[in-house]
């Protein structure tokens, strides 16, 4: 049971040549266009000469009663402790064992040092902490490159092995937004990510050009690589779902390092919660405390926010599956006067519109949704449809490039600024110099 990623790597490492076990099916979920695909031989190995099929998970319960399954294994993440035994429970019932592979099962040991940086929950800063580490050791003149999550929504035979070193990479591998958004803030600042399929054959091209290899973790997965210091980051906006989430929760238990971030932005009450729940389970991970400032790209751009009605538009799975009711355009709508936020909802069109009956909870943000070209031009055709004075992108990634924009159109940019000492710096000198 997966989402294109888990449920790939977790074949790979454990099923893929072992004959002990006989993998009839993949099912997919959480993620657009994924279903109805197959698994391709080049990656599916020598007991599996015509692939694997790709179902949707709403035929799980039919393919367990029509092949006789014995085991069902759950491969995706970002879902409360409720959620996972609710499926458990109905798979159980069908006649099946349910497994849930472990961190050293599955995590793939590399020839080199590997910092994991990882999280409780998606859209909680992960991906600025990881930047900033990658920043750090190539201050100490350490060759550092990134390994992404993956996000294998395309072709997979020929997302095996993917590098992006410049821009026009993302072209190349005919990324998604969701993809655009990891790779490109790596991309601009001179460093070198790595994603794919198959992420046994990723780190060993990743070795060659690296002393430190950085696991930049998605959607609050695991690592997927044996890591010798490992970063947690918890969301504050968020208390309390570092205990109810999986992987998150295990995420806080190995951790050596936990970032608490946003507390320039949540109520200190919260922020105190998730101490206490790292303290006490925990206690010997070190505590860092960070903010994450918001900014515009030009102090003429607040002229397109102050007493204005906005559109804001967020980071689609940070507002879907990782249930955040703002993110850094919505701040920055407070913080630069903004009249109002317009409500897109009556405007979106298509797969947009789908998004917003699927997770009702948005409420009036546009999650930038781009999983392949269709979804790209929903996106532009319900944003240029809403009724507003200007548009607020709180993506990681400058939309403008994708999409054509009909009125005018400010980017907020955010960073991690770490509060007090240890930080990220003292502690990586300490290791490394």
């Amino acid at each position: 049971m997966g989402a294109a990623g888990r449920d790939f790597h977790n074949f790979n490492v454990v099923y893929r040549n072992n004959p002990a076990y006989e993998v009839v099916a993949f099912t997919a979920t959480q993620i657009p266009y994924i279903e109805n695909r197959n698994y391709p031989p080049v990656l599916s190995g020598k007991l599996y000469p015509k692939g694997i099929p790709i179902f949707s998970e709403e035929k799980l319960f039919e393919l367990i009663k029509k092949h006789k399954i014995d085991e069902v294994v759950f491969s995706y993440s970002d879902v409360t402790f409720n959620y996972i035994m609710t499926k458990g429970a109905m798979i159980n019932a069908a006649g099946a064992s349910f497994k849930m592979l472990g961190y050293d099962q599955t995590a793939i040991k590399s020839k080199k040092t590997v910092i994991a940086v990882v999280a409780s929950r998606t859209g909680g800063g992960k991906s600025q902490t990881s930047r900033k580490v990658v920043e750090i050791l190539k201050s100490f003149g350490l060759k550092t490159v990134a390994v992404r999550h993956p996000m294998p929504y395309g072709n997979l035979s020929k997302q095996r092995v993917q590098r992006f070193a410049k821009v026009s990479d993302l072209k190349k591998h005919d990324c998604t937004i969701e993809e655009m958004e990891e790779y490109e803030p790596h991309i601009v600042r001179g460093n070198i990510i790595y994603s794919g399929d198959d992420y046994e054959a990723i780190i060993r091209e990743a070795e060659k050009e690296a002393d430190v290899i950085i696991w930049d973790g998605g959607n609050n997965d695991l690592p997927f690589y044996k890591s010798d210091l490992v970063i947690t980051v918890l969301d504050p906006h968020r208390p309390g779902h570092e205990l109810i989430y999986y992987p998150g929760f295990t995420n806080l238990l190995i951790a050596d390092i936990i970032v608490i971030n946003k507390i320039d932005s949540a109520n200190q009450a919260d922020i105190l919660s998730v101490r206490k729940n790292i303290e006490k389970y925990n206690p010997k991970a070190v505590i860092i405390e960070a903010a994450s400032p918001i900014s515009l790209e030009n102090e003429s751009d607040i002229r397109n926010i102050k007493n204005k009605n906005v559109l804001v538009i967020e980071d689609g799975p940070t507002l879907t599956h990782g249930e955040m009711k703002y993110g850094a355009g919505t701040l920055a709508a407070q913080k630069f006067g903004a009249k109002s936020i317009v409500d897109p909802r009556n405007y979106a069109v298509r797969s947009i519109k789908d998004t917003f009956d699927k997770y009702p909870s948005i409420g009036n943000l546009l999650p930038a949704m781009g999983y392949g070209s269709r979804q790209i031009k929903d996106l532009e055709d319900t944003i240029n449809q809403v009724p507003c004075d200007s548009i607020i992108i709180g993506t990681p990634i400058d939309l403008r490039r994708l999409i054509k924009f009909k009125k005018p159109a400010t980017r907020v940019n955010y960073s991690l600024q770490e509060i007090g000492k240890p930080d990220l710096f003292d502690i990586l000198k300490n290791k490394f110099k």
